[in-house]
């Protein structure tokens, strides 16, 4: 396989250009480098698998190893020895420590333990939308789409109120986290910041336990986690359980806005919500790639061999655009058939444990905005849109999404 096509170079710059629209690098490399051994910013050589089909076996190939301790040197190179302390957890496990975690933390995120959450994650929308301005421009993000995830992900762990805000100042920083010295020292006082207060706040739940999944974790004897894999997996739960759905909310509503025709489509049928929070994750989802994996043997994806020892990195963002399953891919379309097959949320043993509680809160979040705010519209409707231009293509959302809110009655 090519590795100087041109949309693979820009891909290996990861320039503001591809930041901005990864789609048309996306597309050239199904076409010309299914599985192209790249070397990213950080320096290590990296496959990434971009169709879906190989995509999707790859994220159950039990080949393909998520323990980052087996590939430490790689991992240390990218991400410092700071990170170690709060990644030993079920994100970074294979079986059988990944299905241990996993377990322990399952229960609070079955359909119907989220569905339960209902009522109350109707009030915080609630309470958000109460406090948004009307008639005059703001910003979306902070004032609705991060803090509605950030509350109810601190009320199941049980961090306190006045504690919320730190969360989400050190989450900002571990999120956006560059290559330059300054922001690798930010990076490693984040962790170690996150590391601290989490170990705090379990010595508190152990000495005054409350009704809370970190309380129960806590208390977990039988199978239950060592110190540091509780405090790895309140970390974990925390930052997971709120950046990718916040940055899910923020770009379902500006695609919203964008078209407004199938924002009227869903407007006039609230039973599309469903739907469309589905085509949102297909089209242009909060998580662009899966974490590191990396190959235990000598193995073949898609006519390219991969050796052992190699990290391989998954798009869901481009597989969730292949044309050869999904027709039309480009197209934002609240009707398509076929759209619950996006691996948005992955596949496999790894399937985000969070999906369910995701897809509520969007669900939540859109529809009581549009119903209530009919008449929202973007800010300046011209002006392009202000994607992260960070370099780990993890993540894919807005920094900022300027609106303007209008009552139903005005």
């Amino acid at each position: 396989m090519t590795t100087t096509h041109d949309p693979v170079a820009a891909a290996e710059r990861c320039t503001p250009a591809y930041r901005r629209n990864p789609h048309p690098v996306y597309s050239a490399l199904r076409e010309a480098a299914p599985v192209c051994p790249m070397t990213p910013p950080h320096g290590v050589k990296t496959y990434l698998i971009t169709r879906y089909e190989d995509a999707r076996a790859a994220l159950s190939d039990p080949r393909l190893s998520k323990d980052m301790y087996g590939a430490m040197d790689a991992y240390r190179r990218i991400f410092g020895d700071s990170s170690v302390a709060l990644d030993d957890n079920m994100l970074n496990s294979d079986a059988p420590k990944h299905t241990r975690l996993r377990k322990l933390v399952n229960s609070e995120f079955t359909p119907r333990r989220v569905e339960a959450l209902r009522p109350k994650i109707q009030d915080i929308v609630d309470r958000l939308l109460d406090a948004c301005p009307t008639g005059t421009p703001f910003d979306l993000l902070p004032a609705f789409a991060f803090p509605l995830p950030m509350t109810v992900i601190c009320e199941l762990l049980g961090v306190p109120p006045k504690e919320r805000s730190l969360m989400q100042e050190l989450s900002t920083t571990v999120a956006q986290t560059g290559l330059s010295e300054e922001s690798k020292r930010a990076q490693q006082q984040a962790d170690e910041d996150f590391h601290a207060y989490f170990t705090e706040l379990i010595a508190r739940k152990r000495s005054k336990p409350g009704d809370d999944l970190l309380s129960a974790l806590a208390a977990t004897k039988d199978g239950g986690l060592t110190e540091n894999e509780l405090v790895s997996t309140a970390f974990v739960l925390m930052f997971a359980g709120h950046k990718t759905t916040a940055y899910l909310i923020g770009n379902a509503v500006y695609h919203l806005l964008a078209n407004p025709a199938q924002l009227r489509t869903v407007q006039k049928d609230p039973e599309l919500i469903g739907p469309a929070v589905e085509e949102l994750i297909r089209y242009d989802s909060s998580v662009e790639s899966s974490t590191f994996r990396y190959s235990t043997e000598d193995m073949e994806i898609g006519g390219t061999r991969i050796p052992k020892g190699a990290l391989v990195q998954i798009s869901l963002l481009s597989a969730n655009r292949d044309p050869l399953k999904f027709e039309n891919p480009d197209e934002f379309d609240v009707h398509r058939q076929g759209t619950a097959a996006h691996i948005g949320f992955g596949h496999g043993s790894h399937y985000c444990i969070g999906a369910p509680l995701a897809r509520l809160e969007t669900q939540l979040a859109l529809s009581s905005l549009f119903r209530r705010f009919p008449k929202i519209t973007l800010a300046d409707p011209q002006a392009e849109p202000a994607w992260m231009e960070v370099p780990f293509p993890a993540f894919r959302g807005l920094t900022n999404l300027p609106v303007v809110l209008q009552p139903a009655a005005s």
